[in-house]
């Protein structure tokens, strides 16, 4: 009977993005109901439950399968960070070029001598302290969006994060050479490979925001666009780095710098992506706690924790003291460098691409890296939602009543008494509290006081002004 389903029955991508999603909501909904816990959380723990680790309702094979979607929703996330970087802007904010320079280069060098000392060897130490120097736009996007955080910490602490995961592509090219002598490989490849990787990803992401930019300022009269071209130009250059073996994360953030850096009337950089761009989200945390990888977290604990130990020193030390010298303010200083600690796509991205050309060396970093970022990923969230509290960047602070930005808006509100709560919230910089995001890079080196700060973009109301009546649909 030919008509019937053979066993055992094959998943698909479509069913396993439904999977993701589904399960996603459940745990983001679990995590609602404990004011403290980001949904980050609740969708991480989901995967880790239902993945392999837990009770292996699908394998590893169903991960590699759903690989895709994953692609696009990290894709998507490092065009809305590349959306921050207003070039224009930070070239002239030398404190924060500063800041991000010393907290790289201490990154670095504190990873690197830590692991030489534990007896990891020099060459896949070094690439490792490469790709410590990334941090996890998703995360901060995400609990930012959640928490309704805007303000000075959190615009500084999205621009650092773009530059650090800058930073890190280009150490890591710069490494390259060295991986590729140690293989034996011809000359021609040693210079040709990173040259082809960093100029050919650059080339690709600024063409491709120029075409987008083009259609987009000739379309602007039918915005109800402008979303499809955004996630086409995205899924398009995603394609196109595969199809020509470019780096499939530094493409997509050229392509979000190159549109927020040639834009003069925002047409795409005030564009609001809606609720429905969060399922991008729930689907790639559901993914990465199912991806968790436990046995190499537990077979290479002391290096891992070596690792996590340095790095998170590292970049805090290296931010407060950096930023307190270029004059600061100290809630700043003492809490950017925490909501820098999150490491995940742009880390994994890195490892596996190493493992994948480089056999000795990457089985080391993948090893070290995904054990690190097990870790990371899993304390990552609930320090950045309590960064962004300390910092005073969140309007108003629902858990006095037990309760989420999510789920305050079912509250009955007595505006006689609550009206002006905003007004007295220290580090609201001047906004009404309504917004669900964080202004971007150009806040940080104009000082915008407009309050129309947003969930990833630049000050001037790029990006996605979500209200906190949207939180049901990210639960």
């Amino acid at each position: 009977m030919d008509f019937l389903p053979t066993l055992p029955l094959a998943t698909n991508t479509l069913f396993f993005f439904g999977f993701l999603l589904f399960c996603g909501a459940l745990g983001g909904y679990l995590a609602h109901r404990v004011s403290w816990i980001p949904s980050i959380t609740g969708f991480m723990l989901v995967g880790l439950l239902a993945g392999p680790n837990g009770l292996h309702l699908f394998g590893y094979e169903s991960l590699a399968n759903a690989k895709v979607v994953v692609d696009i929703s990290l894709a998507l996330i490092l065009y809305r960070l590349g959306l921050s970087l207003d070039w224009r802007a930070i070239v002239h904010d030398k404190a924060l070029i500063a800041v991000s320079l010393v907290e790289a280069a201490l990154t670095f060098a504190a990873v690197y001598f830590a692991l030489v000392w534990l007896g990891t060897p020099q060459l896949p130490a070094a690439v490792i302290g490469a790709i410590a120097i990334s941090s996890s736009p998703a995360v901060l996007i995400h609990v930012a969006h959640e928490l309704g955080a805007e303000g000075p910490t959190t615009e500084r602490s999205e621009a650092l994060v773009a530059l650090n995961n800058v930073i890190a592509f280009l150490v890591f090219a710069a490494l390259l050479p060295a991986l590729y002598n140690q293989s034996n490989a011809p000359l021609a490849t040693m210079i040709g490979s990173p040259a082809y990787q960093l100029l050919g990803s650059t080339v690709l992401g600024l063409l491709m925001g120029l075409a987008l930019h083009h259609v987009a300022r000739t379309t602007q009269g039918a915005a109800q666009y402008s979303l499809a071209l955004v996630v086409g130009a995205v899924a398009m250059t995603l394609g196109l780095a595969m199809m020509f073996k470019l780096s499939v994360l530094f493409a997509p953030l050229v392509l979000g710098v190159v549109v927020r850096s040639v834009e003069r009337k925002n047409v795409l950089a005030n564009m609001e992506f809606g609720p429905a761009f969060e399922l991008f989200f729930v689907a790639l945390f559901v993914y990465a706690g199912a991806n968790l990888h436990l046995k190499e977290m537990l077979a290479f604990a002391p290096a891992a924790a070596v690792f996590v130990l340095a790095r998170s020193l590292a970049k805090w030390v290296g931010v407060a003291a950096t930023g307190s010298l270029m004059g600061w303010p100290r809630k700043a200083n003492v809490n950017v460098g925490l909501i820098l600690l999150p490491m995940a796509g742009m880390a994994i991205g890195l490892a596996n691409t190493t493992a994948d050309q480089f056999p000795y060396p990457g089985a080391i970093v993948a090893s070290v890296v995904l054990a690190a970022v097990a870790v990371f990923e899993t304390i990552g969230p609930p320090v950045v939602a309590r960064a962004l509290r300390w910092a005073g960047d969140v309007p108003h602070n629902p858990e006095d009543r037990g309760l989420t930005v999510a789920d305050a808006q079912f509250e009955p509100v007595d505006y006689g008494q609550h009206g002006t709560h905003d007004d007295d919230h220290e580090g609201s910089d001047g906004s009404d509290g309504s917004h669900a995001g964080a202004a971007g890079a150009t806040g940080v080196a104009a000082h915008s006081d407009s309050g129309d700060a947003t969930h990833i973009d630049s000050a001037d109301n790029s990006g996605h002004d979500q209200t906190s009546q949207d939180k049901p649909h990210t639960a």
